[in-house]
């Protein structure tokens, strides 16, 4: 049986790095089986698959092994670890949008760690968003790809969380966040495609036009494991529209709110308004930062109309 796993998707062909070499190769391209199509399957980068070879020699996706996540967007399977990227300005951040990120990070069981960019640009707001993070209970960092601030930090992070394990990690945020240019600063071999920021609308030009898995090995110059991917980004974040996780779901996706929410006064209490709610009183003593609660309740809102037949979408 021959296995690998998937490193770039660009198009229907797939890049595979095989498990064992095999006549000397150790990367093959390969297409999914015809049947893929027809079932509506899509090989993700992070797909670990079983392929075979046709009798001409070349390698064909049979099947693939069990996910233990995946996601639309970014368009990665079996991930560990994604690096949330927030701008100080240029776009300026919505809070709501970042939090939406975090809870499908969460829902899928993948470590969310934040990253403060452009911190040259607004000082004083990178601080703000640090505690808010940082009192959330997440790892974060601040960052200048300008100064190089914070960049040797994220380095050995890395060089942790792949100490013991093969972690595959991805950088995402919305367009124009930076996540190429602070990629490149990180790790200069990279030389990842970068656009330039659109001042009338404050929206960068999504330059990323595949996601591709790096071998952190590679890049951090260690004998460790795991990949790193660039992303186009979470683009697909409309919760109206698409099932992501159900309302019974949301506040386990909150992990600040949810590890306080057992001293509520009430077994059913929606922790949005309720008298004795342990979650509303910890805001009030500053413990539970408020903008992480107002992105709750806008996910509330919305989750609580829906229905809970639908299929779920990850």
């Amino acid at each position: 049986m021959i296995k690998g796993l998937v490193t770039k998707c660009q198009g229907g062909l797939y890049t595979v790095l095989l498990d064992e070499k095999i006549e000397g190769e150790e990367v093959v391209s390969v297409r999914g089986r015809g049947a893929f199509r027809h079932e509506k399957i899509v090989l993700l980068s992070g797909d670990r698959v079983v392929l075979e070879r046709n009798q001409d020699g070349s390698y064909f996706c049979k099947s693939i092994l069990e996910r233990k996540n995946s996601l639309i967007r970014p368009p990665l399977a079996n991930l560990d670890y994604i690096f949330v990227v927030i701008p100080c300005k240029k776009p300026m951040p919505s809070l709501e949008i970042v939090d939406k990120m975090i809870a499908i990070a969460e829902f899928n069981k993948i470590e969310p760690v934040i990253i403060i960019s452009k911190s040259d640009l607004d000082g004083e707001f990178a601080k703000d968003m640090y505690q808010i993070y940082k009192n959330s209970g997440f790892d974060v960092f601040i960052t200048s790809s300008e100064s190089n601030e914070g960049v040797d930090d994220i380095v050995e992070y890395l060089n942790k969380i792949t100490r013991d394990k093969n972690p595959i990690c991805a950088f995402a945020g919305a367009s124009g966040a930076g996540k190429s240019t602070l990629i490149n600063a990180l790790f200069p071999t990279l030389k990842l495609e970068t656009g330039a920021l659109s001042e009338k609308i404050e929206r960068g030009k999504n330059t990323t036009r595949t996601t591709e898995l790096f071998p952190l090995k590679e890049l951090l110059k260690n004998e460790n494991g795991g990949y790193l991917a660039d992303t186009p980004g979470f683009s697909l974040l409309d919760f109206e529209r698409f099932d992501f996780f159900t309302l019974s779901d949301l506040l386990g996706t909150f992990r600040d709110l949810n590890s306080v929410s057992e001293q509520c006064k009430y077994t059913k209490c929606s922790h949005t308004k309720e008298e004795g709610c342990a979650i509303l009183q910890k805001i009030k003593e500053g413990k539970i930062e408020k903008t992480r609660h107002q992105s709750y309740i806008a996910l509330y809102e919305v989750l609580k109309k829906k229905p809970s037949w639908k299929n779920k979408t990850k």
